[in-house]
């Protein structure tokens, strides 16, 4: 697509390379698609720019992560029916609130790539990124009460530190938008909800 810009001859240096605002000067002219009518740009529009590339590594984060949050929502499940203490069951709603829009986003963004959103985590993915294994989820179903809370919090206090891992790695090596400001989230939002959950770890009893 070619974007045609009318300008005035002027003895002013010339713009740097790239893709520049729209001014109140002469009118920029949007090409639309073939068949279709331009449009007149509006003022303050980046007119011109390419679409940063989606990398393997932003696909390599999204087909991690949904799983990955689906474990955190599979134990955030069992939270009403084995504890009544407040703390708890606030954290298992911050959870469910923040990663069900996310893994529907994620999903969604795959999809757009032709992908189907993975089903589970390899073993190798699990380990390194702080998944509980089936033996730790039967034991987290078979508590109540104040064991449950603890083994609760350690188990998500690691689970969130492997989604801070992963998040920091598609920071490092991601592209695509949407996924950095998805990675960005989880970093900030995972980080926060860790050192909240170890300070009312330090509090419950032994």
């Amino acid at each position: 697509m070619t974007t045609f810009v009318l300008t005035a001859c002027s003895q002013e240096p010339a713009e740097p390379a790239g893709p520049s605002p729209v001014g109140t000067g002469a009118p920029v002219i949007v090409p639309g698609r073939p068949g279709a009518a331009g449009r007149t740009a509006t003022p303050g529009e980046r007119v011109g720019q390419t679409p940063v590339p989606t990398v393997a590594s932003d696909v390599r984060f999204a087909e991690a992560m949904i799983p990955h949050h689906r474990q955190a929502l599979e134990m955030t499940s069992l939270v009403n029916d084995r504890t009544t203490t407040d703390t708890i069951r606030a954290f298992a709603r911050q959870i469910t609130a923040a990663q069900t829009p996310e893994i529907k986003a994620m999903t969604g963004w795959l999809a757009e790539l032709g992908r189907s959103a993975p089903d589970a985590h390899t073993h190798t993915q699990a380990t390194q990124y702080g998944m509980a294994t089936p033996e730790e989820l039967n034991a987290l179903r078979a508590t109540k009460g104040a064991a449950f809370d603890r083994m609760f919090l350690q188990l998500m206090t690691r689970h969130h530190e492997g989604a801070v891992k992963m998040a920091g790695e598609e920071l490092a090596t991601g592209r695509d938008q949407r996924m950095r400001l998805m990675a960005k989230d989880v970093y900030s939002g995972q980080s926060i909800e860790i050192a909240r959950m170890r300070k009312v770890l330090e509090t419950l009893p032994g």
